[in-house]
């Protein structure tokens, strides 16, 4: 189909590109211009006497520069050449880009390592190893590689104060906890000498003081009314905020859910939590009826086996930040203030509370560690708080 206007190094794979295209979505016509900009970049390439084995980013570029000057508007940025190269690259006709390997010495090599021992000794999940590598760095911009050994409780206080000082108390608590799980990884390293973890002071800040921001079942309601059932898009965010508020269910949880997940048979769902753990839930009857709705009349035939995809070309799994996204513009479309998937966890809580559970049952479908944690809730159950109330002393007045 495309061999006849195409020339040089990368006309053996025209075709199996315009197929990979079609199989992720693309229309005939999208991936016809996908394969126009290959034919492009294998004419350069014949030009300069570029052999696809020795296409590195920078010649990328500069094939993209001339587009510019030519005066293109069309396939002239890194974007629009992406897809192109990740189907060469999945097929090893070109190679990998070069990664920078950090260097095994100083803050650099410290973090790298950090991140690592994050994810496999520990299993924390992106966001968090994110966050923690990041306080990493604000520590080891203060102290060289080499003067960790002479590190001191005094010093690890002047940092703290330091940096805490003018945040609002989540962020400094932030700041503190990554302080304490650097220090406990540094010792556990051998990199110091004495456990500093319990140098950092804790952030002062009433316990449970925070009044978890729930939405009422009428806002749930516009949320799901406003998710237009007659079309993939609307399918899929309904099927998500549903398992949002009636699981409770993280952001990261959510896009993490596989097909292999559901147990259609038992009305289980498995889910991939905090620590690399995976517990089993019942599937509520209206979850299941609005996954289904999803998958069967909505998503489209991808290959990956998540269960919540992209509608659009190309068709991968959602990421945390996406399942966040889909809610706020389910706010939007529901005239409501723009709120993430988590306001939606807290509005499962107080459901579930309204509706006769304790706070152990609520913890158990949270998947709360510690009862500690679901005790926050307590605030928000009015009826049981109700039974508390003092009659107000008749001669007070």
């Amino acid at each position: 189909m495309f061999g006849a206007r195409m020339k040089g190094p990368l006309k053996p794979h025209a075709g199996g590109f315009y197929s990979d295209l079609l199989a992720h979505g693309y229309t005939s016509g999208s991936a016809a211009n996908q394969v126009w900009l290959m034919a492009r970049l294998s004419a350069w390439m014949a030009e300069n006497g570029l052999e696809p084995r020795g296409l590195q980013p920078e010649d990328v570029d500069r094939f993209l520069a001339v587009r510019r000057a030519q005066g293109c508007r069309v396939g002239i940025s890194r974007a629009a050449a992406a897809p192109l190269l990740a189907y060469l690259r999945r097929l090893g006709a070109v190679p990998e880009p070069p990664v920078t390997v950090p260097a095994t010495t100083g803050p650099g090599g410290l973090l790298h390592e950090y991140r690592t021992y994050l994810i496999k000794e520990r299993g924390l999940a992106a966001s968090t190893v994110g966050t923690y590598v990041r306080v990493a760095g604000l520590v080891l911009c203060e102290i060289e590689d080499h003067d960790l050994k002479e590190l001191t409780a005094a010093g690890v206080a002047a940092f703290l104060l330091k940096e805490t000082r003018a945040r609002r108390t989540g962020l400094a608590k932030e700041i503190a906890t990554g302080t304490r799980a650097l220090l406990r990884f540094l010792y556990a390293a051998g990199k110091i000498g004495v456990p500093l973890d319990q140098a950092v002071p804790a952030v002062a800040n009433w316990s449970l003081a925070a009044l978890p921001k729930a939405i009422e079942p009428t806002e749930v309601d516009r949320l799901l009314t406003n998710c237009d059932q007659t079309t993939p898009v609307g399918r899929r965010d309904s099927a998500i905020i549903t398992v949002l508020v009636r699981l409770g269910l993280r952001a990261g949880e959510v896009a993490a859910l596989r097909l292999s997940d559901i147990d259609w048979r038992r009305g289980e769902i498995v889910i991939h939590g905090k620590g690399s753990r995976a517990e089993p839930l019942p599937l509520p009857v209206d979850v299941g009826e609005a996954m289904v709705a999803w998958l069967a009349q909505g998503r489209p035939a991808a290959s990956t086996p998540y269960v919540f995809t992209r509608v659009h070309a190309p068709h991968g799994s959602l990421t945390r930040e996406g399942v966040s996204t889909v809610v706020r513009a389910a706010c939007v479309r529901a005239g409501l203030p723009p709120f993430g998937a988590h306001r939606l966890r807290h509005t499962a809580a107080t459901q579930m509370l309204r509706h006769g559970a304790d706070l152990m049952e609520v913890g158990q479908v949270l998947r709360h560690r510690s009862l500690g944690t679901t005790a926050i809730y307590a605030k928000v159950d009015r009826s049981s708080l109700a039974t508390l109330a003092r009659p107000w002393p008749s001669g007070a007045l």
